[in-house]
């Protein structure tokens, strides 16, 4: 039964909300200027949170909508001939793997082989050169969750030549999704592929992306690669019966294994990785480039980082305001209020900037999601910013924001004693001032933090771009090749070269940036069964001269070298190039490996012809390892040299004599110091990510501490009149005013810089070539910190300066 108190202070309610949010609404009209801070701050920080959010989502739920995901496991392969170096690891099998592993282990339910590999594509007068082209086992769907909209998923990758297209690619070709039987041709064999089906079009959050998926057989693998281990060019995919057997079949592999390996004369290891491990903790990208946890760490710290600055802003200005409502808070409680009612009045101006500040945040998030994504190279989209889950998080974190920065502005504020306040004695404490002092100095410290971590990616982005990598990497043109360019590569060469700027023309199996193969080798003076792991490339015989390589010992390979590698009747047909690292391995001095005889794969005997300086054909997060270049038995690339001088009609004149010459494919190119570019998108995204952020922080700070700083000049403003009239210099009262908040700023780079210093180091330990942490880089952050702080300050103290301390001096 209700009670008539009850049933009044239920009546009451809604009158006493329309009143709490009216007077929070004249409070913040009255104090324009520190409500437009307050708004400003947590509308920047609210708008940086929730693209971050967007960003932590995207990469913390890939392959969510995989139903089989957590019983998917990848196969990683790892070898090693004999006992010296270091075994060589990727996520590579042979065909082998995939069959062996479903025969031999009842954990396993299937296994599914895959191998990206782009093509030509032809429909009509339609010819393009797909990237996102995968082959598949027709167990593709029985293991992953991609829905086939139309056609048999058990079906519709069985058996050679069929090809399954996503909605966009088929209306790509066709204009139509109603597909189902017509054909494709594809690659420089004109297959003719038919269209057995049609899957969504995938998720961005996926590693597995394509656009054409063929049927495996339809790569017609011949039973000697079906045999071996060798030839390790797919990817391997397991789907277990239960997610618990990861462990228990991975030692079951690991013996299995040493007993396979037997028969190779190789040490032969097979590692399950969990499939949903793979894009943010796995060193081996699948079929799209991999996160980083590291990255998702950062932009989770930056987002909280930035998101405490607006809320201090907020509690200091509040706090700091505190002395001008004290006397407010005194005649409500003489009238009669209660403690109760006052927190409920001050939390609801806090909940009603907070409300303001997140519909201003999701309309800047909307318009600046576009930049977003071209700085974290991600395709976020407005639907997941509008969702209604992710709008309730966002009113759940205002909620929290309001409560975690109104609170103590309104627990300080209502615990005045109205009788001091009244009589002023409120007025000669110090309530508060250690409070905002903290918040200041976290501020500050959190922006030198985000400074100096800011000069130290960007230091190491600059480190990779100048140090010397022992190749050119400018005005080189990458092209593909393919069987019929290679029948007639030296017209093909000779025309290119004919033309303006055309330097050097070479072909290989990758570029310099791209490295090369897994091979064994071994030396005259080795066992024949101990063999040392290397990375090769098969190049021809501009390929020095063309990628830049500096020879420090013997020659490179000539025509004759080339030819005399596709006679069988050779004895010795092969010449090598090695490394100075594959030299020392060897035991060798550069000059006296020259003239040793060596195998390769066993299959290539020959001589070392030359050895070039050592160059970095992996990311600077690894070292350099042993490296060959051989004539080739085929190639996949061609290298253009170009002398930079005028550019446009150098590629010009290729594309020209590309259309001539090689009319079945499509027209296209890359430059290699693009490619080099790539190897750390990631760091260049981090680095332009933390540019944009720590001004953000730094802008943040700067807006607090204005607020802040024109309030303490607006309460010292008549001991600013009295100081000038006794003959006080502009100097020594523009010092007194910024000489705490100076202090302050001290404080907090001794607070932020350490911790700034452990973090980048913590960074940079994942390179094995990296800047040297500079303590000017500390010092200039340091130095930026505080020239702001002054700035700041200033502004505001030079309006205390300007004004007639007459005028300051007649208001008291």
């Amino acid at each position: 039964m209700l009670h008539v108190a009850d049933w009044h202070a239920a009546c009451a309610l809604p009158g006493m909300l329309k009143n709490y949010f009216r007077t929070a609404w004249r409070n913040l009209l009255r104090h324009k200027s520190i409500a437009v801070i307050n708004l400003a701050g947590l509308s920047i920080g609210f708008t940086c949170c929730m693209l971050i959010a967007l960003y932590l989502q995207h990469e913390l739920r890939y392959e969510d909508f995989q139903q089989k995901g957590d019983r998917i496991a990848r196969v990683l392969m790892e070898y090693q001939f004999g006992s010296e170096g270091q075994p060589t690891k990727g996520d590579y099998t042979s065909v082998r793997v995939g069959p062996v592993l479903q025969q031999n282990f009842p954990e396993v339910e299937t296994t599914v082989r895959m191998s990206k590999w782009p093509q030509i594509v032809r429909q009509g007068d339609k010819v393009l050169n797909e990237q996102q082209f995968l082959f598949a086992d027709s167990t593709f769907f029985q293991v992953f969750s991609f829905p086939l909209l139309q056609g048999n998923p058990k079906t519709a990758l069985a058996g050679p030549n069929k090809i399954v297209l996503t909605e966009s690619a088929a209306k790509k070709y066709f204009g139509s999704t109603n597909v189902l039987g017509k054909t494709l041709i594809v690659g420089t064999k004109a297959q003719a592929l038919e269209i057995t089906g049609i899957t969504a079009d995938c998720p961005s959050n996926t590693q597995i992306r394509y656009d054409f998926l063929a049927s495996f057989r339809t790569m017609n693998i011949s039973p000697e690669g079906e045999s071996t281990y060798w030839n390790a060019n797919y990817n391997t995919y397991v789907l277990l019966k239960d997610a618990a057997s990861f462990a228990p079949m991975q030692a079951k592999i690991d013996p299995f294994m040493k007993e396979e390996s037997k028969h190779y004369g190789a040490t032969i290891r097979l590692f399950l990785e969990p499939f949903r491990n793979i894009h943010l903790h796995s060193e081996y990208a699948a079929f799209e480039p991999n996160g980083s946890i590291m990255a998702v760490y950062v932009m989770g710290a930056v987002a909280l980082l930035i998101l405490l600055i607006a809320c201090f802003t907020y509690i200091n200005l509040s706090t700091a305001r505190s002395m001008e409502r004290a006397r407010e808070v005194g005649v409500r409680k003489v009238m009669g209020a209660g403690q109760h009612q006052l927190f409920g009045q001050f939390m609801t101006e806090s909940a009603m900037l907070c409300a303001v500040a997140v519909g201003v945040s999701a309309l800047l998030a909307a318009i600046l999601l576009p930049g977003f994504n071209n700085l974290t190279g991600k395709t976020l989209s407005l639907t997941s910013l509008l969702s209604v889950p992710f709008i309730t998080a966002s009113l759940g974190v205002a909620l929290l924001v309001s409560l975690a920065a109104g609170s103590y502005p309104a627990l300080i504020l209502t615990g005045y004693q109205p009788v001091k306040v009244l009589k002023g004695a409120f007025q000669r404490t110090n309530s508060g001032q250690w409070v905002r002092k903290s918040l200041i100095t976290f501020q500050f410290a959190i922006s030198v933090f985000l400074i100096a971590c800011t000069f130290i990616v960007r230091q190491q982005l600059k480190f990779i771009q100048e140090k010397k990598l022992g190749y050119d990497r400018d005005h080189i043109l990458v092209l593909p090749l393919d069987n019929k360019m290679l029948d007639q590569f030296d017209a093909l060469k000779q025309s290119l070269k004919s033309g303006p700027g055309v330097q050097e023309v070479s072909r290989c199996v990758r570029t310099p940036i791209e490295g090369g193969g897994g091979y064994n080798m071994r030396s005259a003076q080795m066992p024949a069964d101990q063999q040392m792991n290397v990375t090769a490339n098969p190049v021809d015989e501009d390929y020095i001269r063309a990628s830049g390589m500096r020879l420090i010992a013997g020659e490179s390979f000539s025509a004759q070298d080339v030819k005399n590698a596709e006679d069988t009747s050779i004895q010795d047909r092969y010449r090598f190039v090695l490394n100075e690292s594959a030299v020392k391995q060897l035991g060798w001095t550069p000059e006296q490996a020259v003239g040793q005889r060596l195998w390769l794969d066993d299959s290539r005997p020959g001589y070392v012809k030359g050895v070039v300086a050592d160059f970095h054909f992996e990311s600077f997060r690894h070292s350099i390892q042993p490296f060959v270049l051989f004539p080739p038995d085929w190639s996949q690339k061609m290298i253009v040299k170009l002398d930079g001088n005028n550019m446009q009609q150098s590629i010009s004149h290729i594309e020209g004599v590309w259309k001539k010459m090689a009319p079945h494919r499509p027209f296209e190119y890359t430059f290699m110091d693009q490619d080099f570019n790539n190897l750390y998108d990631a760091e260049i995204r981090l680095g332009r990510s933390m540019d944009v952020f720590a001004f953000v922080a730094v802008v943040l700070a700067c807006l607090g501490l204005f607020g802040l700083s024109a309030y303490t000049v607006r309460q010292r403003f008549k001991e600013i009149g009295i100081r000038k009239v006794l003959g006080a210099s502009a100097g020594s009262i523009l010092l007194m005013l910024s000489g705490g908040f100076v202090r302050l700023s001290l404080v907090a780079i001794c607070v932020g810089l350490p911790l700034a210093w452990w973090a980048a180091d913590s960074w940079l330990q994942d390179f094995s070539y990296r800047t040297p942490v500079s303590w000017l880089l500390f010092a200039a952050a340091g130095g930026i910190l505080i020239g702001l702080t002054m700035l700041t300050v200033g502004l505001q103290a030079l309006k205390g300066l300007a004004a007639n301390p007459v005028n300051s001096l007649r208001s008291e």
